[in-house]
């Protein structure tokens, strides 16, 4: 049903609405999860969802579930969706985006009055940014198995309010059980949130998988001296190891080209005085590489490279293991839907891996996955000013459109 397309203006016009709730002064949005904000966008989001005539639910960790009927309806369904809780100062399309368009979906489906033999869920992930509660993906997590649900429960954020207690009181902790379903497949859309797209000029990201990431700590230990009467060659300072260290953590990824990262995004330091040479340094490196045998080798040999230099530098360090996610490869066939889709509709499109973690990684765990990728402007995400056009938009509706059509029937 290739002439189907959904209508542009309308789903602009939902993004702005649910944009508002939260809004920022920089034109962002802080909408984190089980706030009030986000108790506020499920609202109008259940209210849609039911005036385009689906059933509504929510399991035990408020995972918000939109059902359309099929004809056959002993058929396992197709899953869309994303997420609609925000970062502190997060953008106005980063997870919405895919909420919104498979709410577009059901709106045009219903307005050429369209039957699918297989049921439509559109789901909201709960608390998948983590920047309230960790870790992020919790809600698709717990149905996944990745975590267990009093774990989830008892999550806290900065001033000691635990998630389940969050849950009730916005009225969000539902009764159905978090737990895997039978699906036939899953579609989750969503902008890159990187600039890869926009480089190349092309509409439509047919993701293959989610790259693979460790967070690693890397704790050195030197001795805190007077930065003024302790002479250079008697420190013992971790700054000496620190630098040499940060550095091999480039060149690792760069041996990795195209796909090895390498970030180092925070770092204490103690006691943290101007005029003492530091006795503790962290160091937080996050490496990624979407294939999980380089990503391994990444992380060998940094650690390696972390103990010969502390060694070399009269530094005691160590590597401490924060958190891994491992490398996902999505479902080719599906993969090979989204990409025939595209180029029916006549849209630019290419293979390409998925730098960040999304629910559907998760998802990959107990269905049949596969994401789609819109370009985002500059590649910014999780910032006040992501943005995305609404051609753009549209055009990733439309094939998410078509993909739902093609397994839906």
């Amino acid at each position: 049903m290739q002439e189907l397309r959904i209508q542009g203006d309308r789903l602009w016009a939902s993004l702005m609405s649910m944009a508002a709730i939260g809004a920022t002064a920089k034109g962002g949005c802080n909408r984190q999860a089980l706030t009030d904000d986000d108790r506020l966008g499920r609202d109008r989001f259940s209210a849609w969802a039911r005036e385009a005539g689906c059933t509504v639910t929510v399991d035990e960790i408020g995972n918000l579930f939109a059902a359309r009927a099929g004809t056959d309806r002993h058929a396992d369904p197709v899953l869309i969706g994303s997420h609609l809780d925000t970062q502190p100062t997060g953008g106005r399309f980063d997870g919405v985006y895919g909420v919104m368009a498979g709410l577009e979906v059901f709106r045009t489906l219903n307005d050429r009055r369209v039957a699918t033999r297989r049921p439509i869920e559109l789901v909201s992930w709960t608390n998948e940014e983590g920047c309230r509660f960790t870790p992020a993906m919790l809600g698709s997590g717990v149905v996944a198995g990745a975590y267990d649900l009093e774990y989830a429960y008892a999550r806290q954020d900065r001033d000691g309010v635990r998630l389940d207690a969050e849950l009730a009181r916005i009225g969000y902790r539902g009764r159905s059980a978090a737990r895997p379903r039978q699906f036939h497949a899953a579609f989750e859309a969503h902008i890159e949130q990187g600039p890869i797209l926009e480089a190349e000029s092309t509409t439509i990201g047919a993701v293959t998988g989610i790259q693979g990431a460790y967070w690693l700590d890397v704790i050195l230990e030197g001795t805190a001296a007077h930065a003024g009467p302790t002479p250079m060659e008697m420190r013992r300072d971790p700054w000496r190891a620190a630098t040499p260290i940060i550095e091999a953590a480039f060149a690792l990824a760069t041996r990795q080209a195209p796909w090895g990262r390498a970030t180092v995004g925070d770092l204490r330091v103690s006691p943290g005085a101007r005029n003492t040479v530091p006795e503790r340094l962290v160091v937080s490196v996050d490496l990624r590489h979407p294939s999980a045998e380089a990503l391994e080798a990444m992380v060998a040999a940094f650690k390696a490279q972390v103990s010969e230099i502390a060694a070399r530098t009269g530094i005691a360090g160590r590597v401490q293991n924060v958190w891994h996610m491992p490398p996902t490869q999505f479902d080719p066939r599906l993969v090979d839907v989204v990409a025939e889709c595209a180029a029916a509709l006549g849209y630019s499109w290419r293979r390409m891996v998925s730098g960040a973690g999304h629910d559907s990684l998760h998802v990959a765990r107990f269905a049949p996955t596969a994401m789609i990728f819109v370009p985002c402007k500059e590649g910014l995400s999780h910032n006040e000013t992501e943005s995305a056009t609404p051609e753009d938009l549209a055009a990733g509706a439309n094939v998410l459109l078509q993909a739902v059509l093609a397994t839906a029937d």
